[in-house]
């Protein structure tokens, strides 16, 4: 009878913090939502998904974080599942709630330059051109961070911004200024966490693109490659990892093209910019469902936490794979 007398005072505690910290973060989330909404397509269930999903995941990064080095939270699903938005309202609940100085930064922000992966696509193979998989991100600038921003001795760091619209990296007057070492690090993109297959996996094309383009099987052996060594490598620094799991690549490939034409409604200069149709979508996702695929196989067996969505894009539970 103690014990249980205890488990529902412990609850009811926790309960008053929660409400606590919505009403504490509500206008700033609210006021981010807003910021990333058209006149066509609203969110909905936002409250409700801070609320339910986002402050409770907060309270558990917060008991993992540790003042005195960085504490790295990976964050990966596929395309369009909202990584961005959920990554920043995470990091709104950390700085207002928790007092934690959080750092958000994406995987994308990393991609090799258009000039790089044209050189790339002609040392290696022309599929590299297409930004998005494990080799067409500069590898060696993403481990660099990971050591400098870990050590004792932290200096100011310039970190590169991804400009999906011209397909470039931005001018180095956009890039991040870390200024100070942050308490969380939130690390996000499709791929973060990504494991290589197995090589005989790798024989049997998946979809039209890798039986046109790859029947030799040297893009699908590199990008494997890729994952087997340096991402292998970034991905084990990582404290924990929370998995966006969207039912199926169909609706990943919806989502992503509503990303395209919000870029388009957002976009103040027209000229110049790379917005992908649904049929530039479909085609441009066919490098992304190898590893997409694998991920969903996988994923849900390692991830710390799994954020499951429904067909409407929004979060239907949570499951807390580590305490």
């Amino acid at each position: 009878m103690a014990k249980i007398i205890q488990w529902i005072r412990k609850k009811k505690n926790s309960m008053k913090l929660m409400v606590e910290c919505f009403d504490k973060v509500k206008k700033d989330c609210l006021r981010f939502i807003k910021s990333q909404e058209t006149k066509a397509d609203k969110f909905k269930n936002k409250e409700r998904m801070i609320k339910s999903f986002l402050i409770p995941l907060c309270f558990w990064i917060s008991k993992k974080a540790d003042k005195k080095r960085p504490y790295f939270v990976g964050l990966a699903g596929g395309q369009g599942t909202g990584k961005t938005t959920i990554s920043s309202l995470i990091r709104i609940i950390l700085t207002k709630y928790f007092k934690l100085n959080v750092f958000r930064i994406s995987i994308d922000d990393f991609y090799k330059s258009r000039k790089e992966r044209i050189s790339l696509s002609k040392r290696v193979h022309p599929m590299l051109l297409t930004r998005g998989v494990p080799g067409t991100h500069d590898i060696n600038m993403m481990l660099n961070f990971f050591k400098n921003v870990k050590s004792k001795k932290f200096k100011r760091l310039k970190l590169p911004t991804f400009d999906k619209s011209i397909d470039d990296r931005s001018n180095k007057k956009k890039w991040y200024n870390l200024k100070a070492k942050p308490d969380v690090i939130i690390f996000e993109g499709w791929c973060v966490g990504a494991r290589s297959e197995k090589s005989s996996n790798l024989k049997k094309t998946i979809n039209s693109m890798e039986k046109a383009k790859d029947h030799k099987q040297i893009w699908r052996k590199y990008v494997n490659q890729q994952l087997k060594s340096k991402y292998k490598n970034l991905y084990s620094q990582l404290n924990c990892l929370i998995y966006l799991k969207a039912k199926n690549f169909r609706l990943l490939q919806k989502w992503r093209l509503k990303q395209e034409r919000k870029l388009w409604l957002k976009s103040k200069v027209k000229s110049n910019l790379k917005i992908m149709n649904k049929r530039n979508v479909i085609k441009f996702m066919q490098t992304y469902k190898r590893n997409t695929q694998n991920m969903f196989r996988y994923m849900p067996k390692y991830a710390s936490i799994i954020l499951n969505l429904n067909s409407n894009h929004q979060i239907k539970s949570a499951v807390y794979k580590r305490k």
